[in-house]
C-alpha cells in the first residue's frame, strides 16, 4: 500500500478548543464564508513569518498562489491571513510583536481587498507551524461553520500553508522538523510553495515524496529577491525603502525610528516596558484596537498599541 498523501476532499476539524489572550477574537471580515463554485475544493492560505518588516513580496506571494490555485488547480481561494510569529521566536532583527502586527495590518488594509492579519500567533508563547495551523482550522471551520455552498449545504474550508522556497529546504533536512509535525502540516494542509531563483526544489521536494500530492510548487515568474533582511540592512545604512514596502508600513517605520542604528535600543526597551506591565499571555491592551473599522481608517496611526 502506498504511504503517499492523496489529495484531500475535506480536511476535518481539531475537537481541541485553543487559549487565546485576552480580548482576542478571531479576524473574518474579509473572510469569504460563501462559496461561488461548487465543483471546487475551498481553501484558506495561511502565511507564517517574521514580517520584520512585511515586503510587497510577501503580499505578492498570496496573488500568486492565487493565480495558480484558479489555473492548475481544483481550488477556490477563499481568504489568506498573515500570521507573524511570537516575540519568543527570539530571530535576529525581529521587532517586538506591536511593531510587527502594526505593519503587517497597515500593509494587508490598505493595499488588498482580500488578505488578513490574525495577531493570535503574535501574542503568544512560541507556537509550531502545526499547532497555528490547527488553530485557523478551528477558528474557520468550528467556530464559524465553515464555507456555504450555492445549495445552501456547508463544508469544511480546507486551510492551506504559504511559505517560501526556503520553508521546504528546512522541511526536508533531518532533524530539522518532526516526523509528526511535518505529517500534520503536509499530510492533513498542504503547502504552496513560491519558487525562488537558485533553489533546487527538485532535491528538496525528494525528501519529502510522500506528501508531493499536497505540495504545491508555484513559479515565481518575475523574479523578485526583495527580503526583510535585506530592508533592515538598507534602513540601517540610511538607504530608501520606498517601493520595496507599502508606503504605509514606510512611514509607519519612519514614523517610529525603525531599525536604525539605535532602534535596537528602543526596542529593548519597549519589550522590558511590556513584560513589566503584563504577564506573558496578558494582550489585552493591544487587542482592544483590533477592529475591523479601525483597521481600514486611512492612517499610519497604530492599530496595536505601542508605547
Amino acid at each position: 500500500m502506498s504511504t503517499e498523501s492523496q489529495p484531500q476532499q475535506g480536511v476535518s476539524s481539531p475537537t481541541r478548543r485553543f487559549t487565546a489572550p485576552p480580548n482576542y477574537s478571531f479576524p473574518h471580515h474579509r473572510l469569504n464564508l460563501l462559496q461561488r463554485h461548487s465543483e471546487r475544493q475551498p481553501i484558506v492560505l495561511v502565511a507564517c513569518g517574521s514580517f520584520s518588516p512585511v515586503t510587497y513580496l510577501h503580499l505578492r506571494m498570496f496573488e500568486m498562489a492565487v493565480d495558480y490555485a484558479r489555473q492548475n488547480t481544483d481550488f477556490e481561494v477563499m481568504g489568506g491571513y498573515v500570521s507573524p510569529v511570537s516575540d519568543q521566536y527570539k530571530k535576529p532583527g525581529l521587532l517586538s510583536a506591536p511593531h510587527r502586527v502594526n505593519m503587517c495590518t497597515l500593509a494587508t488594509e490598505e493595499t488588498s481587498r482580500w488578505l488578513m492579519v490574525d495577531p493570535w500567533e503574535a501574542f503568544q508563547s512560541y507556537q509550531r507551524t502545526a499547532v497555528v495551523l490547527d488553530h485557523f482550522d478551528y477558528e474557520i471551520n468550528t467556530v464559524l461553520g465553515g464555507a456555504q455552498m450555492p445549495s445552501g449545504e456547508r463544508r469544511q474550508i480546507r486551510v492551506v500553508l504559504l511559505a517560501g522556497s526556503d520553508l521546504i529546504s528546512t522541511m526536508s533536512e533531518p532533524g530539522v522538523w518532526t516526523e509528526n509535525d511535518l505529517d500534520h502540516i503536509l499530510g492533513k494542509y498542504g503547502v504552496f510553495i513560491i519558487e525562488r531563483a537558485g533553489s533546487d526544489m527538485d532535491q528538496a521536494t525528494e525528501a519529502l515524496a510522500r506528501w508531493r500530492y499536497n505540495i504545491f510548487l508555484v513559479p515565481q515568474l518575475i523574479q523578485n529577491d526583495v527580503s526583510s533582511t535585506k530592508v533592515r540592512l538598507f534602513l540601517r545604512r540610511g538607504l530608501s525603502v520606498r517601493y520595496l514596502l507599502p508606503a504605509p508600513v514606510v512611514e509607519y517605520i519612519e514614523q517610529h525610528d525603525l531599525y536604525t542604528e539605535d532602534a535596537s535600543i528602543h526596542e529593548k526597551k519597549d519589550k522590558e516596558k511590556e513584560r513589566s506591565r503584563q504577564t506573558p499571555h496578558d494582550c489585552g491592551a493591544f487587542f482592544q484596537h483590533l477592529r475591523p473599522a479601525s483597521m481600514r481608517a486611512r492612517s499610519i496611526r497604530s492599530v496595536v498599541k505601542v508605547e
